[in-house]
């Protein structure tokens, strides 16, 4: 027995023929009893068949599958509709959804909304269930998951014209949608949030959190920040989403000291930080190198209970790649492993960027070669690595051929792909091919941006053809492309190369003018450039500027003019200038030990307060054991590419017991052994017949390198160590040392 359908204004029975009413019967007698309805429905028997099932959940799920038969014409939409007003009353969410993204495909909007509003008299009484809007919502909500904006709108336009209030989730979905579509604008955005005042709804947390992340997804951080302090003024509680969704644009943005502020608050709102707030500032320490703290923070999450997804971890891979410290990433790719994580593209584009970085293509291929046994696919990302891999080496037609394959794989290159290519052309100096390139993005309207101009720009003034480069940078204007900071450093220093300063500070004048503020490197290539030219007051004139406007010279400006003083014979000046460099404790914080070594070599100082690296390399090993003493001194902990230096110039020098302690410290100090002096020690170590310490020293290296891809050449290393063939152990550890299973340092 079926419950009869309430009568209502206009009733069942109106409309209906008693064929249709008998039908209607047969069918619901038939799913009652589970038995297979196998002849056809009409509309109006589908529609009356709906109204007496109901509240039966089953009964209206099983009618769903009928209604989907019937013609596509404006009658069939009538049952559909109906249909669409009954599933949310019957909490059956999933359904309705589905069966308003059908009736979205398949009629026009006006019809769809037309007829929802029409058969709302017919329905049973809401009584506890859900208003008479939760239909359209559903039709709102489908327009706007498929990001059909303006069809949404209209929906919405509409249903209030039919006496209709769409709840506030139908704009949240449409807010959402208008977000995610490139389509709409900032101007688009605000009439709508105009729109959403005049309406009698306030918006909740669901409707700021998807404006917070709205506008840090567009880069626009304060519009979002004033969203996040408007609700907190208006009694609307952040929650974790909106927090984890600051967090992580002040982390993406750079700004890592207001990510740790954020957290103090979530303390004390009371919230439980999550997975997602974990990884956002796991990355955030990884994008400043400051591989500790990322550290620190990944097992803190592992302390409260969190656990480490593939995110996490890929994170951690890319810092460590990003350092340079590819063993490192090899071995939390292993630990990855063991924890029964499964690798992906991100992951394995992480290592094969460190891998290109580091030239070692072979390596980078083999994991190519491991992403296709595993079946994941290379998106654009791995393949504009691969390309700039090949094209820094100078191996252009390997560039070219990988570029081909990411077309054959459905992949169209962007302007980064094309950018990678030109920049190999450009460092070999084929400036003609780099123009190639350049016609070759035009025809295929894909725009170049400024980083191509920058690039062939720079290539001419490196290949010395600055005329070529005013060319291409009169060509950037006509094609309304703005030059940026680093495309006129590049014409500073093509105009300064050939000897025309007096162009180049013209162009620093224009470049001011437009508003664009000079670098570090701006002001060095121009005090260079007056340094060269023997004028000496204009070039300090210009460190002054450079500080007023609060960029600190790095150790090149100073370089610059140290070298500049000691060609002028003002030793006494650059030496002074030396020392400041080196015990102002703001420079000290800003330039790394092993950068300012380099620069010393490069001079012709030999006084006390040379720096480590330029001693060792010359062999004046006592003062570069008082550098190294006085790094300690000065309560800075000496890197692991400071300890590379002294322990290869103690060997070098043939002071093997001195290296050796040296070793042991560095291994205290928890720097792991690096390839290269190790290798160096371990030579010197045979050399003087120190067995038992060579065996240690090996023992070491050996187990600093990955075992998963290390084992066999490590076989190598036993075997021949076993027979005495010391010189075949260094091989095999040099190879080892190249292909990046050790680690680095600095």
């Amino acid at each position: 027995m079926f419950m009869q359908p309430v009568p209502t204004t206009g009733g069942v029975g109106g409309g209906y023929s008693s064929d249709d009413l008998l039908l209607a019967e047969k069918a619901l007698a038939h799913l009652n009893h589970n038995l297979p309805v196998s002849f056809p429905l009409t509309a109006s028997a589908a529609t009356h068949a709906l109204l007496i099932a109901f509240p039966s959940r089953r009964l209206i799920l099983s009618l769903l599958p009928h209604l989907h038969r019937l013609s596509s014409s404006s009658s069939s939409l009538r049952p559909l509709s109906v249909a669409l007003h009954l599933l949310p009353r019957l909490r059956l969410v999933s359904p309705a959804l589905s069966l308003s993204r059908s009736i979205i495909s398949n009629f026009p909007l006006s019809s769809i909304l037309q007829a929802l509003s029409s058969c709302i008299s017919i329905l049973p009484p809401s009584g506890s269930f859900l208003s008479s809007s939760a239909a359209f919502d559903f039709i709102i909500r489908s327009y706007s998951v498929a990001l059909k904006i303006t069809e949404a709108l209209s929906a919405l336009s509409l249903a209030k014209s039919y006496g209709i209030a769409p709840s506030l989730l139908s704009y949240n979905f449409l807010l959402d949608a208008m977000f995610r579509s490139n389509k709409s604008t900032a101007a688009t955005i605000k009439e709508f949030l105009v729109l959403l005042s005049n309406s009698s709804l306030s918006p909740n947390v669901y409707t700021y959190n998807i404006l917070v992340r709205g506008f840090c997804s567009k880069g626009n951080l304060e519009r979002a920040l004033g969203f996040f302090d408007e609700m907190k003024r208006t009694g609307c509680s952040p929650n974790i989403v909106t927090y984890n969704t600051l967090i992580d644009c002040y982390c993406k943005s750079g700004m890592l000291n207001r990510a740790i502020g954020l957290l103090s608050e979530v303390s004390e709102r009371g919230l439980r930080l999550t997975l997602v707030t974990y990884n956002s500032m796991i990355n955030g320490y990884c994008k400043e190198r400051r591989m500790e703290d990322a550290l620190k923070v990944f097992e803190e999450m592992e302390r409260v209970g969190l656990v480490p997804d593939v995110i996490s971890y890929n994170a951690l891979i890319n810092g460590y790649c990003k350092q340079g410290n590819v063993h490192h990433a090899l071995m939390l790719l292993d630990e990855m492993r063991r924890k029964g994580l499964k690798e992906n593209v991100v992951t394995y584009t992480s290592l094969i960027s460190s891998m290109c970085n580091n030239g070692n293509l072979n390596s980078a291929f083999e994991l190519i070669g491991r992403m296709r046994e595993k079946g994941i696919r290379l998106n654009e990302f791995t393949f504009t690595t691969l390309i700039d891999g090949f094209a820094k080496k100078g191996f252009l037609d390997d560039a070219v051929l990988v570029l081909k394959e990411m077309r054959e794989n459905g992949i169209e290159a962007s302007a980064i792909s094309y950018n990678a290519l030109i920049n190999g052309y450009c460092v070999l100096g084929r400036m003609d091919e780099a123009l190639r390139i350049l016609r070759e993005m035009k025809e295929k309207r894909l725009m170049p941006d400024v980083i191509t101009y920058s690039t062939i720009l720079t290539g001419y003034c490196r290949v010395g053809d600055v005329e070529a480069a005013l060319r291409l940078y009169r060509d950037m204007y006509n094609d309304g492309v703005m030059p940026d900071t680093f495309t006129y450093s590049s014409l500073f220093s093509g105009l300064c190369e050939v000897g025309r300063l007096g162009e180049a500070v013209e162009l620093f004048k224009q470049m001011l003018s437009l508003g664009l503020k000079p670098d570090v490197l701006s002001y060095t290539t121009l005090i260079d450039g007056h340094c060269k030219k023997g004028d000496l007051t204009r070039a300090f004139l210009l460190q002054n500027e450079m500080l007023k406007a609060g960029i600190l010279p790095d150790v090149v400006t100073y370089s610059v003019l140290i070298n500049g003083l000691n060609k002028r014979g003002r030793t006494k000046e650059a030496r002074r200038l030396l020392l400041r460099l080196y015990h102002e404790e703001h420079i000290v914080d800003r330039v790394t030990y092993d950068v300012l070594m380099d620069i010393c070599y490069e001079t012709d100082f030999k006084s006390a307060v040379d720096l480590l690296k330029s001693f060792c390399m010359k062999g004046l090993m006592d003062e570069a054991v008082k550098v190294f003493d006085s790094m300690r001194k000065l309560n800075l902990k000496p890197s692991g590419a400071a300890y590379d230096a002294i322990i290869h110039g103690h060997c070098k020098c043939g002071h093997v017991k001195s290296a050796l302690v040296l070793f042991k410290q560095m291994l205290q100090d928890n720097h792991p052994p690096s390839g290269a002096s190790t290798i160096f020690l371990i030579r010197r170590l045979s050399e003087e017949g120190l067995n038992e310490e060579l065996n240690q020293v090996i023992d070491q290296l050996l187990n600093s390198s990955l075992l998963a891809d290390a084992e066999t050449l490590k076989t190598l290393v036993e075997t021949n160590h076993r027979d005495g063939n010391i010189e075949a152990v260094v091989d095999v550890l040099t190879r080892m040392e190249k292909d990046g299973l050790f680690p680095r340092s600095g």
